[in-house]
């Protein structure tokens, strides 16, 4: 049985994990009358929450005489860490585009991956059936972005099809025949080549790492040379060649289809897992122990941004949540950063606390939140990006490629917006239906917070795409949120009588009922200064009856923070609270004259 080793790369929301379904659909993997899920690949309850992919993820399939392993990579730059080492793995790509938005940040980002170790894509124009399709444009748009990215001669002559995963089809030509997704599969036996096998004894590059609570730790990757058998003796080598441990290989497991299934052997070339080592990590080489000599692994780009995990410090901490206790939070950290290799778990400055460094505020997000739904209570302070120095000591900071598409009457606005917040205009251009397309170099700094601005600029139809783009020298100081904060000077529950008192000094983040606590925040004050105010007051009422009517109290809704927007809104001295139930803001220090004392001393200098 011949075999083929192929990833799937395009930006987020081309069409990656729907094209896997159809693909699965096609070539049998499931029964006729088995119930689906869509977004089969899509495993967590946030990936399907989101419809995002943040794991990468293989499966495997038949057709007709041949096993192809397909793995599904995650679209967003945050999640770039799983697609530089999944590359290392396979010997061909599919690059999904979509056909009205044409190659996007991400697209760059994966393809100049590929391109760079040597892969040659098969080029598929999706989402053929929208009506604002422009499959010619974007192909050349597409030949342009390979030029840019210095392919050789063999990977500019790139195979095209064109197709719509959503129907089920692919065709050489965006006119059709729309019948069936053979053409595709096709094209994979015909264009990528079988594994390339080397001779000698066992040889694995980890390329990804997840923890099973009844299998210990399960290593993924190809193997390079040789067979692997379970209760086979290995080693672990480092990227610089010392041994990490020796082991037992306890499971060794196949891809087949959506499941994982234990083979008694696995020759070179198949994609697999193994469980049975303890402290082997991504980046190691599993051989056997006659080798000495690691397989050379791909770095992973460094991290922009970071943000302080801290215990829960506030007055009814531990009421939501079981897992509270720094040591209880350091362990769980450390666990993440093992098998996330783009996250830098470090101590802080105080025993309470952790800086983890990542590749944006999505990947961060995604953590904080799954660590909630466990059961954690966390305060996180306001993210900071990670500087660097140069040879010269000159500080630099990171700049990220944006890529903004709004409609024309809101472009002014956006470029104004972000201009200010230090970002440099590279190139503006009409793009369909009434858009224009802006790509901009913003230092990371003053996109932090950006997203619910420019939803609001543009009637929530702006689309923001962003990459790491370079470290470059700092742009110096950004204007930060210009309003001040309502805090609560007082513990219990809030009451509709003094929220409704309270709305002309500002915008409500609580609702009656709310418990609070004092120093935490419960609304934007409108001038630029922060005031204690108090959410407990209740209405007075006697037992005489009033001359005036006892109107309802109709409070203004109020705004609802989500993760997102509560971590891109916080100051320097605020934190987010997290509970499994609750996100609250809050003050850094919770007293007033503790407050003041703090300013007093800032100002003293």
């Amino acid at each position: 049985m011949s075999l083929r080793n192929i990833a799937i790369i395009a930006h987020v929301d081309h069409g990656k994990t729907t094209l896997i379904d159809v693909l699965l659909k096609a070539t049998g993997a499931f029964r006729d009358n088995q119930q689906v899920d869509e977004r089969a690949m899509d495993s967590n309850d946030l990936e399907r929450e989101r419809g995002i992919t943040i794991l990468a993820k293989v499966t495997s399939l038949n057709w007709k005489d041949s096993r192809i392993n397909i793995v599904d990579t995650p679209g967003h730059a945050d999640f770039g860490g799983e697609v530089e080492r999944i590359l290392n793995m396979v010997d061909g790509a599919i690059l999904l585009v979509d056909a009205a938005e044409g190659p996007m940040p991400q697209t760059k980002f994966v393809l100049s991956k590929a391109l760079k170790i040597g892969l040659r894509p098969i080029v598929v124009i999706n989402k053929i059936d929208k009506p604002d399709a422009r499959p010619d444009e974007v192909l050349d748009e597409v030949f342009d972005l390979f030029a840019s990215l210095d392919a050789d001669e063999n990977q500019l002559d790139f195979p095209v099809l064109y197709g719509s995963a959503k129907q089920g089809w692919m065709a050489a030509d965006a006119e059709g025949p729309k019948e069936d997704i053979g053409p595709l599969l096709e094209m994979v036996m015909e264009k990528v080549p079988e594994p390339v096998v080397e001779d000698g004894a066992f040889q694995l590059l980890a390329t990804t790492i997840e923890s099973n609570p009844y299998l210990g730790r399960i290593l993924t990757g190809r193997i390079r040379a040789g067979s692997i058998k379970p209760n086979q003796t290995i080693k672990a080598l480092a990227r610089d060649g010392t041994v990490v441990e020796t082991g037992r290989v306890s499971r060794v497991l196949a891809f087949r289809g959506l499941e994982r299934v234990p083979v008694e052997e696995a020759f070179a070339g198949d994609i697999v897992a193994l469980a049975g080592l303890t402290t082997a990590s991504v980046a190691d080489t599993l051989v056997d122990p006659t080798v000495d000599t690691p397989i050379p692994a791909q770095p992973i780009d460094p991290p922009t941004l970071s943000m302080t995990f801290r215990i829960n410090d506030a007055p009814i901490a531990g009421t939501e949540g079981d897992k509270v206790q720094s040591r209880v939070i350091r362990d769980r950290l450390l666990k993440e950063a093992e098998g996330n290799v783009a996250l830098q778990v470090t101590p802080g400055v105080d025993g309470d606390s952790f800086e983890v460094a990542g590749r944006g505020e999505l990947q961060l997000a995604v953590l904080i939140e799954t660590m909630r739904r466990e059961g954690f209570e966390l305060s996180i302070g306001k993210p900071r990006v990670v500087f660097q120095q140069d040879e010269d000591g000159n500080r630099l900071e990171p700049i990220e490629e944006v890529i903004i598409d709004v409609d024309d009457e809101h472009s002014g606005t956006v470029v104004q917006k972000l201009s200010e917040r230090r970002a440099e205009l590279v190139e503006m251009r009409p793009s369909t239906g009434g858009r224009t397309r802006i790509v901009l170099h913003a230092p990371t700094r003053g996109l932090i917070g950006y997203q619910p601005e420019l939803l609001s600029d543009t009637r929530g139809t702006g689309i923001m795409n962003r990459l790491f783009h370079e470290y470059a020298p700092f742009k110096g100081s950004i204007p930060g949120r210009r309003t001040g904060a309502l805090i609560s000077n007082g513990q219990g529950e809030a009451v509709a009588f003094a929220l409704w008192n309270l709305e002309d000094r500002g915008p409500m983040i609580i609702e009656p009922g709310n418990r609070v606590y004092e120093g935490m925040i419960v609304g934007e004050h409108t001038k630029g200064n922060d005031l204690e105010v108090n959410v407990l007051k209740g209405k007075q009422l006697t037992n005489m009856r009033s001359s005036g009517k006892d109107d309802a109290v109709r409070l203004t809704p109020p705004t609802k923070m989500t993760l997102e927007k509560a971590l891109s809104y916080i100051q320097e001295d605020e934190l987010v609270e997290v509970t499994p139930k609750s996100i609250r803001l809050r003050k850094r220090l919770l007293l007033a004259h503790e407050r003041k004392k703090a300013s007093r001393m800032a100002a003293a200098g």
